[in-house]
């Protein structure tokens, strides 16, 4: 009878959903690699006082999301009464089978061995109720104990356990390199601990080999950060919010490219940009900064809406995709119109609304009233647009704007950051940056042979030793985001492959030995996994390995030769399908000698710049 029994239910409409372009993720299991310390909590040893994170105030009146009084539990402030009591270093292999016993507020530290994302999982025996805590980070304190608040979120996920015996797993991706197991309220014994990874399952298809080992590790690090950063979307960091930001994206989809042999996830990326009607909370004619988000608060970055554009362009040549970007054309066409409404008399965008973001360093401080950086970026980006739909006005428009920036930012020596309005008069200030410099040149507002002393100075006095040289202190160094990727293109742009080269070691070998991922900052004092910080890998293939050009579209390859001091160098890069290319060149005496194996109806083009005789 209860077959035939009436059920009340919901009927929601019916919804179009999207056809699944992108790969599905790779799925690999990593157990820890060693126990590197064990130890004690404090009973209830509360700070005198709690740490809170900037976002708290602002959840839930500018940010959706529960008030940390409306919480059924609170393991910020929770274990922050935790603290370590005593903590013993050790490097004892991990062995799965064999149990950790953790007596009550007994802890004990996993090292994975590398920063890895994915689902952690443990077989969890207690004799008696105990609550289970896992609290982890990309990176160990000095004293080998992990920070679980150092990324301005709580990286703590715990298990409240009657007595028996579990298999546990995370219904969300986290990440991580160290993983502290801590025992409350009981004592248990812990096995089998391992993460479930999650990745993108197309990235290891291509390869790339040298002769200096330590170039490799970078690309591998590299590797791995695309890996965990280019699933669905392009995201900024598989940890702290696994969010699609624009700008990132602009560095990532060239390397998708690279070790994919594919467009698919850049194409999803972009193509939420386009799906939505409006994007609620924002201006009409702004993009949002990263999506798919929620933005309660209203906030936007006007400068990510401008790589926006400058990424369609090489998603573009990269992809053969017009239709995208014709359909895109009424939103970048909005956009222009919407950042036009900030022109000033002298034809500048001033006083630009919400996060003016140029990038993490003190450029950051100097973006009112006219940002001298921000317009560089807005006049690359209407060139890009005329280039992709024709305008003639768009392009007329960047030339004005880059010969007004010229003409009010530069000092003579550098170019200065911005402009403030007094009493109705604008005044270039004296702030001055690292990365304002590379911006001058990226985007045509400088060039190598009118700006030959300035030129030198970014070539022989910046770059990864800046800080400890304390050469021209008055300017304001660069960081990882942004302005050293650029530093290291507009160097590869030069013909300065081998500097360009050696400074990837000064600027990243450090972070690929620590957590064998590329890391936001030049720092470990934020995300140490960022996708755009992969774009290494695309610097390598271009310089080192000599894929200058690799159009998949209409199948030409341009091979270039670089002056380096390496003996050898081989890859591989896919180039969709099961097709890949295949390229090698090894120094023989003084000749160089190369190999390179194409796809059936490729061309190739060979450019040596080596000096020396090149014999295939």
């Amino acid at each position: 009878a209860w077959r035939g029994a009436p059920v009340a239910v919901e009927v929601l409409p019916a919804r179009a959903l999207l056809p699944r372009i992108v790969p599905p993720a790779a799925y690999t299991t990593r157990a820890p690699m060693r126990i590197s310390a064990s130890g004690e909590a404090a009973r209830d040893m509360p700070p005198a006082k709690l740490a809170r994170f900037w976002w708290q105030d602002q959840v839930p009146s500018q940010i959706a999301g529960f008030a940390q009084a409306d919480l059924a539990t609170d393991p910020l402030n929770a274990l922050q009464a935790k603290p370590t009591a005593r903590i013993v270093r050790a490097s004892t292999p991990y062995d799965p089978t064999t149990a950790i016993a953790l007596a009550d507020h007994g802890f004990a530290i996993l090292d994975l061995g590398d920063n890895l994302t994915g689902f952690f999982s443990a077989r969890v025996r207690c004799d008696r109720p105990c609550r289970l805590i896992m609290l982890f980070d990309e990176v160990a304190r000095d004293d080998g104990d992990v920070d679980f608040m150092r990324a301005c979120c709580v990286n703590a996920i715990e298990w409240t356990l009657a007595a028996g015996d579990y298999a546990l797993e995370t219904i969300e991706p986290y990440t991580a390199r160290h993983l502290k197991l801590l025992a409350l309220d009981g004592g248990c014994a812990v096995h089998q601990v391992a993460l479930r990874g999650y990745g993108n399952s197309e990235s290891g298809r291509a390869a790339f080999a040298c002769a200096d080992r330590r170039l490799v590790r970078v690309f591998e690090a590299a590797r791995a950060t695309f890996a965990q950063n280019a699933l669905d979307v392009f995201m900024d960091c598989p940890s702290r919010e696994r969010a699609g930001w624009l700008c990132d994206s602009y560095f990532t989809g060239r390397v998708a490219l690279d070790l994919c042999g594919t467009t698919t996830v850049e194409r999803a990326f972009l193509e939420n940009f386009l799906l939505p009607e409006r994007f609620p909370g924002l201006p009409d004619g702004m993009l949002p900064m990263c999506y798919p988000a929620d933005h309660d608060d209203g906030n936007f970055i006007p400068n990510w809406a401008m790589w926006f554009v400058l990424e369609l362009e090489e998603y573009l040549a990269r992809s053969g995709d017009r239709a995208l970007i014709e359909d895109l054309k009424p939103r970048v066409a909005k956009l222009i119109a919407y950042l036009r409404g900030f022109e000033n008399a002298d034809g500048l965008l001033e006083k630009l609304p919400k996060w003016v973001f140029v990038e993490w360093s003190k450029a950051n401080d100097f973006v009112q009233d006219v940002n001298y950086p921000s317009n560089m970026l807005w006049a690359g980006m209407l060139d890009a647009a005329a280039r992709l739909y024709g305008v003639g006005e768009w392009s007329d428009r960047a030339a004005r704007v880059r010969a007004t920036v010229r003409g009010q930012s530069f000092d003579g020596t550098f170019f200065v950051d911005n402009a403030v309005r007094q009493d109705g008069v604008l005044a270039r200030t004296t702030n001055t940056t690292e990365v304002c410099q590379y911006f001058a040149f990226y985007f045509g507002v400088a060039d190598r042979q009118r700006d030959a002393a300035l030129w030198r100075i970014l070539v022989d006095d910046f770059g990864p030793q800046r800080k400890a040289s304390g050469k021209h202190p008055t300017v304001h160094p660069a960081n990882a985001f942004i302005g050293n990727y650029v530093r290291l293109e507009l160097l590869s742009a030069a013909g300065l492959a081998k500097q360009a080269l050696d400074e990837t070691l000064g600027y990243f070998l450090f972070m690929a030995e620590r957590t064998g991922t590329l890391w936001e900052n030049d720092g470990a004092y934020a995300s140490c996994n960022h996708g755009f910080a992969s774009h290494v890998a695309h610097l390598y293939y271009r310089d080192v390995l000599g894929l200058a050009e690799v159009d998949v579209v209409r199948r030409r390859l341009t091979l270039r030769f670089n002056p380096h001091d390496l003996d050898w160098c081989e890859g591989r890069v896919p180039v969709g399908g099961d097709e890949a290319i295949e390229v090698g060149w090894w120094k023989d005496g003084d000749a160089l000698r190369w190999r390179c194996a194409l796809p059936a109806g490729w061309t190739l083009t060979v450019d040596d710049r080596t000096g020396r005789a090149v014999r295939a």
